[in-house]
């Protein structure tokens, strides 16, 4: 019986790369000194077979076996569309 794949939901910041994206994931730590809730992120390239995912979009990705020497997520689906603007340009426009 072989394990369940760990799978992690998170933010394309890039789509540069021929087949491949790199997510965002952020979660939420409490701090060991000062008890309060801090958001860390972590950042995953993903194989994206069809060239799909956009920057903003949200997706799933699932852990694989090693596709290249720091690729080892495929993409799973595309959750939802999102504008890029935001992770771009940081501001918004007028």
């Amino acid at each position: 019986m072989q394990g369940k794949r760990r799978t992690k939901t998170g933010r394309v910041v890039s789509d540069k790369m021929d087949k491949t994206i790199v997510v965002s994931v952020e979660r939420l730590r409490r701090h060991p000194i000062y008890k309060r809730v801090v958001r860390l992120s972590s950042k995953f390239k993903a194989h994206d077979a069809e060239n799909s995912a956009r920057v903003g979009d949200t997706v799933r990705i699932e852990e694989s076996k090693p596709l290249s020497r720091d690729k080892r997520w495929t993409v799973v689906e595309i959750v939802a569309r999102g504008s890029h603007e935001e992770l771009v340009d940081g501001t918004e426009s007028a």
